[in-house]
Protein backbone atom coordinates (compact mmCIF):
# COMPACT_ATOMS: atom_id res chain seq x y z
CA UNK A 1 0.00 0.00 0.00
CA UNK A 2 1.13 3.57 -0.66
CA UNK A 3 0.13 7.06 0.49
CA UNK A 4 1.37 10.03 -1.54
CA UNK A 5 3.56 7.44 -3.32
CA UNK A 6 5.15 6.62 0.07
CA UNK A 7 5.13 2.89 0.88
CA UNK A 8 3.04 1.92 3.92
CA UNK A 9 4.57 -1.17 5.50
CA UNK A 10 2.79 -3.87 7.50
CA UNK A 11 3.29 -4.59 11.18
CA UNK A 12 5.26 -7.76 10.38
CA UNK A 13 7.66 -5.68 8.27
CA UNK A 14 8.82 -3.91 11.42
CA UNK A 15 10.44 -7.17 12.53
CA UNK A 16 12.50 -7.41 9.33
CA UNK A 17 13.56 -3.77 9.55
CA UNK A 18 14.42 -4.21 13.21
CA UNK A 19 16.83 -7.01 12.29
CA UNK A 20 18.46 -5.06 9.46
CA UNK A 21 18.76 -1.91 11.56
CA UNK A 22 20.15 -3.89 14.47
CA UNK A 23 22.95 -5.21 12.26
CA UNK A 24 23.82 -1.77 10.86
CA UNK A 25 24.04 -0.47 14.43
CA UNK A 26 26.18 -3.44 15.46
CA UNK A 27 28.71 -2.62 12.72
CA UNK A 28 28.89 1.00 13.89
CA UNK A 29 29.17 -0.09 17.53
CA UNK A 30 32.34 -1.99 16.66
CA UNK A 31 34.02 1.11 15.22
CA UNK A 32 34.16 2.94 18.56
CA UNK A 33 37.44 1.28 19.52
CA UNK A 34 38.73 0.81 15.97
CA UNK A 35 38.91 4.41 14.80
CA UNK A 36 42.09 6.14 15.96
CA UNK A 37 44.94 8.17 14.45
CA UNK A 38 46.92 6.22 11.86
CA UNK A 39 44.07 4.08 10.51
CA UNK A 40 43.16 4.43 6.84
CA UNK A 41 39.59 4.81 5.66
CA UNK A 42 40.14 1.70 3.52
CA UNK A 43 40.91 -0.30 6.68
CA UNK A 44 37.62 0.94 8.16
CA UNK A 45 35.83 -0.12 4.97
CA UNK A 46 37.42 -3.57 4.93
CA UNK A 47 36.62 -4.14 8.60
CA UNK A 48 32.95 -3.23 8.02
CA UNK A 49 32.77 -5.34 4.86
CA UNK A 50 34.10 -8.40 6.66
CA UNK A 51 31.68 -7.99 9.57
CA UNK A 52 28.69 -7.51 7.27
CA UNK A 53 29.51 -10.65 5.28
CA UNK A 54 30.14 -12.61 8.48
CA UNK A 55 26.58 -11.75 9.54
CA UNK A 56 25.18 -13.14 6.29
CA UNK A 57 24.27 -9.71 4.93
CA UNK A 58 25.24 -7.62 1.91
CA UNK A 59 26.93 -4.18 1.99
CA UNK A 60 24.36 -2.11 0.08
CA UNK A 61 26.70 0.68 -1.17
CA UNK A 62 29.10 -1.74 -2.93
CA UNK A 63 28.56 -1.28 -6.69
CA UNK A 64 25.41 0.79 -6.06
CA UNK A 65 25.27 3.03 -9.14
CA UNK A 66 29.01 2.40 -9.45
CA UNK A 67 30.07 3.23 -5.88
CA UNK A 68 33.29 1.22 -5.41
CA UNK A 69 33.32 0.45 -1.66
CA UNK A 70 31.16 -1.08 1.06
CA UNK A 71 30.72 1.97 3.31
CA UNK A 72 31.06 5.75 2.97
CA UNK A 73 33.81 7.47 4.98
CA UNK A 74 33.53 11.25 5.08
CA UNK A 75 36.38 13.10 6.81
CA UNK A 76 36.41 16.71 8.08
CA UNK A 77 35.03 18.92 5.26
CA UNK A 78 33.60 15.96 3.33
CA UNK A 79 29.83 16.17 3.76
CA UNK A 80 28.89 12.68 2.56
CA UNK A 81 29.68 9.83 0.16
CA UNK A 82 33.42 9.88 0.80
CA UNK A 83 35.15 6.90 -0.85
CA UNK A 84 37.42 4.83 1.42
CA UNK A 85 41.07 4.88 0.35
CA UNK A 86 44.37 3.42 1.54
CA UNK A 87 45.84 6.89 1.06
CA UNK A 88 43.42 8.62 3.44
CA UNK A 89 45.03 8.22 6.87
CA UNK A 90 43.28 9.71 9.88
CA UNK A 91 45.25 12.23 11.92
CA UNK A 92 44.71 13.16 15.55
CA UNK A 93 41.60 15.33 15.83
CA UNK A 94 40.07 14.35 12.49
CA UNK A 95 36.31 13.88 12.52
CA UNK A 96 34.80 11.17 10.33
CA UNK A 97 31.33 9.99 9.41
CA UNK A 98 30.97 6.30 8.64
CA UNK A 99 27.76 5.46 6.79
CA UNK A 100 26.74 1.79 6.88
CA UNK A 101 23.85 0.22 4.97
CA UNK A 102 23.27 -3.52 5.08
CA UNK A 103 20.83 -5.75 3.22
CA UNK A 104 19.61 -8.52 5.52
CA UNK A 105 16.95 -10.96 4.30
CA UNK A 106 16.05 -8.47 1.58
CA UNK A 107 15.58 -5.48 3.93
CA UNK A 108 17.83 -2.43 4.23
CA UNK A 109 19.25 -1.07 7.48
CA UNK A 110 20.91 2.34 7.13
CA UNK A 111 22.71 4.38 9.79
CA UNK A 112 25.74 6.64 10.21
CA UNK A 113 27.69 8.12 13.09
CA UNK A 114 30.48 10.58 13.61
CA UNK A 115 33.74 9.49 15.22
CA UNK A 116 36.91 11.30 16.25
CA UNK A 117 40.43 9.99 15.70
CA UNK A 118 42.19 10.80 18.97
CA UNK A 119 41.18 13.96 20.83
CA UNK A 120 38.53 16.37 19.62
CA UNK A 121 38.77 20.13 20.09
CA UNK A 122 35.86 22.14 21.52
CA UNK A 123 34.88 23.72 18.19
CA UNK A 124 34.44 20.35 16.52
CA UNK A 125 32.88 18.73 19.59
CA UNK A 126 30.19 21.42 19.67
CA UNK A 127 29.46 20.80 15.97
CA UNK A 128 29.15 17.05 16.55
CA UNK A 129 26.96 17.48 19.63
CA UNK A 130 24.62 19.91 17.87
CA UNK A 131 24.33 17.62 14.83
CA UNK A 132 23.41 14.69 17.06
CA UNK A 133 20.86 16.89 18.85
CA UNK A 134 19.41 17.80 15.45
CA UNK A 135 18.90 14.11 14.70
CA UNK A 136 17.12 13.50 18.01
CA UNK A 137 14.97 16.62 17.59
CA UNK A 138 13.99 15.48 14.09
CA UNK A 139 13.07 12.01 15.33
CA UNK A 140 10.95 13.53 18.10
CA UNK A 141 8.82 15.27 15.44
CA UNK A 142 8.29 12.05 13.46
CA UNK A 143 4.92 10.82 14.63
CA UNK A 144 1.43 10.26 13.17
CA UNK A 145 -0.45 13.46 12.40
CA UNK A 146 2.70 15.49 11.90
CA UNK A 147 3.80 16.56 8.45
CA UNK A 148 7.06 15.55 6.81
CA UNK A 149 8.50 19.06 6.78
CA UNK A 150 7.88 19.48 10.52
CA UNK A 151 11.00 17.31 10.93
CA UNK A 152 13.16 19.59 8.79
CA UNK A 153 11.78 22.76 10.38
CA UNK A 154 12.84 21.66 13.86
CA UNK A 155 16.28 20.53 12.67
CA UNK A 156 16.91 23.80 10.86
CA UNK A 157 15.66 25.84 13.81
CA UNK A 158 18.06 24.12 16.21
CA UNK A 159 21.10 24.18 13.92
CA UNK A 160 20.70 27.83 12.99
CA UNK A 161 20.15 28.81 16.63
CA UNK A 162 23.74 27.63 17.17
CA UNK A 163 24.96 29.51 14.07
CA UNK A 164 25.47 26.40 11.96
CA UNK A 165 24.02 25.78 8.50
CA UNK A 166 21.96 22.87 7.15
CA UNK A 167 23.02 21.18 3.91
CA UNK A 168 20.26 21.45 1.29
CA UNK A 169 21.63 19.17 -1.44
CA UNK A 170 21.15 15.85 0.38
CA UNK A 171 18.34 14.50 2.49
CA UNK A 172 16.88 11.49 4.23
CA UNK A 173 14.86 8.97 2.26
CA UNK A 174 12.31 6.23 2.40
CA UNK A 175 13.74 2.74 2.84
CA UNK A 176 12.63 -0.86 3.27
CA UNK A 177 12.94 -3.50 0.59
CA UNK A 178 14.64 -0.84 -1.52
CA UNK A 179 17.60 1.40 -0.68
CA UNK A 180 15.83 4.63 -1.63
CA UNK A 181 12.08 5.21 -1.93
CA UNK A 182 9.80 8.20 -1.31
CA UNK A 183 9.67 10.32 0.75
CA UNK A 184 12.60 12.70 0.53
CA UNK A 185 13.18 13.86 4.11
CA UNK A 186 14.53 17.41 3.96
CA UNK A 187 16.41 18.73 6.98
CA UNK A 188 14.98 22.22 6.56
CA UNK A 189 11.53 23.56 5.74
CA UNK A 190 8.28 25.01 7.01
CA UNK A 191 5.76 23.69 9.51
CA UNK A 192 2.87 21.83 7.95
CA UNK A 193 4.35 21.25 4.48
CA UNK A 194 4.57 17.87 2.81
CA UNK A 195 2.55 14.69 3.32
CA UNK A 196 1.09 13.68 6.66
CA UNK A 197 3.05 10.99 8.49
CA UNK A 198 1.21 7.69 8.80
CA UNK A 199 1.94 4.43 10.67
CA UNK A 200 3.97 2.05 8.52
CA UNK A 201 6.18 4.67 6.85
CA UNK A 202 9.89 3.81 7.02
CA UNK A 203 12.56 6.44 6.36
CA UNK A 204 15.92 7.81 7.40
CA UNK A 205 16.65 11.10 9.12
CA UNK A 206 20.26 12.15 8.53
CA UNK A 207 20.98 15.87 9.04
CA UNK A 208 24.23 17.23 7.61
CA UNK A 209 25.30 20.32 9.53
CA UNK A 210 28.18 22.63 8.55
CA UNK A 211 30.37 24.99 10.56
CA UNK A 212 30.30 27.43 7.67
CA UNK A 213 28.03 27.89 4.66
CA UNK A 214 25.62 25.13 3.58
CA UNK A 215 26.74 25.01 -0.06
CA UNK A 216 28.53 21.89 -1.30
CA UNK A 217 30.21 20.62 -4.46
CA UNK A 218 30.88 17.16 -5.89
CA UNK A 219 34.47 16.16 -6.59
CA UNK A 220 35.65 14.68 -9.89
CA UNK A 221 35.10 11.12 -8.64
CA UNK A 222 31.37 11.82 -9.02
CA UNK A 223 30.59 10.87 -5.42
CA UNK A 224 32.48 12.82 -2.78
CA UNK A 225 30.52 15.88 -1.60
CA UNK A 226 32.53 18.59 0.17
CA UNK A 227 31.72 21.99 1.61
CA UNK A 228 32.52 24.74 -0.87
CA UNK A 229 34.15 26.86 1.84
CA UNK A 230 36.08 23.83 3.24
CA UNK A 231 34.39 24.23 6.62
CA UNK A 232 33.90 21.05 8.64
CA UNK A 233 30.66 19.09 8.33
CA UNK A 234 28.97 16.49 10.53
CA UNK A 235 26.15 13.99 10.08
CA UNK A 236 24.26 11.44 12.16
CA UNK A 237 21.62 9.08 10.76
CA UNK A 238 18.97 6.70 12.02
CA UNK A 239 16.35 4.61 10.21
CA UNK A 240 12.91 4.83 11.81
CA UNK A 241 9.41 3.49 11.34
CA UNK A 242 6.27 5.45 12.15
CA UNK A 243 4.08 3.61 14.68
CA UNK A 244 0.53 4.20 15.92
CA UNK A 245 1.79 6.37 18.77
CA UNK A 246 5.16 7.72 17.60
CA UNK A 247 8.11 5.98 16.01
CA UNK A 248 10.55 3.13 16.42
CA UNK A 249 14.27 3.69 15.85
CA UNK A 250 15.57 0.58 14.08
CA UNK A 251 19.27 1.49 14.28
CA UNK A 252 19.90 2.20 17.95
CA UNK A 253 23.33 1.34 19.35
CA UNK A 254 23.57 -1.72 21.57
CA UNK A 255 26.63 -0.42 23.47
CA UNK A 256 25.53 3.18 24.06
CA UNK A 257 27.72 4.66 21.31
CA UNK A 258 24.99 6.39 19.29
CA UNK A 259 27.10 9.47 20.09
CA UNK A 260 30.57 7.86 20.12
CA UNK A 261 32.57 10.95 21.12
CA UNK A 262 34.13 11.32 24.52
CA UNK A 263 33.16 14.56 26.26
CA UNK A 264 35.82 17.22 26.66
Amino acid sequence: MKSNNIPINKKEDFFKMRNAGHLAAKILDNLFDLIEPGISTLEINDYCHSLIIKNKAIPAPLNYKGFPKSVCTSVNHVVCHGIPSENKILNNGDIINVDVTVILDGWYGDSSRMYVAGKVNKKNYDLLKTTYECLLIGIEEAKPGKHLSDIGFKIQEHAESKNYSVVRDFCGHGIGKEFHTPPSVLHYGNVGDGPELLPGMFFTIEPMINLGDWKVKILKDGWTAVTKDKSYSAQFEHTIGITESGNEIFTLSQNNTDFPIKEI
